[in-house]
């Protein structure tokens, strides 16, 4: 199991498929119907990959969910894909890390469709942050993700020393 979390963390460093990493954070507003219009920087960055569709899902760690391309959805469920489901511990955590999960696509109108669970899960009123998270898009509500900016600032030099620090060639 721990080699499986090791894994999952190596996906957000996978260059192997086209789309390496996102960049941006934007404030946007879903609909009463929960549609989204993803911000035309995502869509001009993604414009490789939107033909397939994407992955929405609860994230693991926070109160967000996660928009995953295609493609990288496919990689991260090879990996899940792998573990042993005779063992109540993986069972368990393939169920609850794939509740909820949604195939989603793009509309006419640029707009993606959240389901009402999935805002439910993350608290989200009108106003959202869309944000880049290697090559995965997070959506938050806005209040929650100020907030939780807000409270990672504390740890935040202590988590990239043990983070980051322990890179031989350091990054510039």
């Amino acid at each position: 199991m721990e080699k499986f979390l090791l894994d999952l963390i190596l996906i957000y460093k996978n260059k192997e498929k086209g789309l390496n990493s996102l960049i941006g954070t934007y404030e946007c507003k879903i609909d009463s119907k929960g549609r989204l219009m993803l911000p035309s920087a995502f869509k001009k960055q993604l414009s490789s990959v939107m033909q397939n569709g994407f992955v929405l899902k609860r994230a693991v760690f926070q109160s967000c969910i996660e928009l995953y391309p295609m493609d990288k959805w496919e990689v991260l469920m090879q990996k899940v894909n792998k573990l042993n489901r005779f063992k109540k511990k993986n069972n368990d955590f393939i169920r609850r890390f794939t509740a909820g999960v949604k195939f989603v696509e793009l509309d006419a109108s640029g707009r993606l469709l959240v389901a009402k669970d999935l805002i439910a899960f993350a608290g989200m009123s009108k106003d959202l942050v869309v944000t880049s998270v290697g090559d995965i898009l997070e959506i938050w509500d806005k209040n929650n993700y100020e907030k939780a900016i807000d409270d990672a600032v504390v740890d935040f030099a202590d988590l990239a020393e043990d983070v980051m620090g322990q890179d031989e060639d350091g990054i510039s």
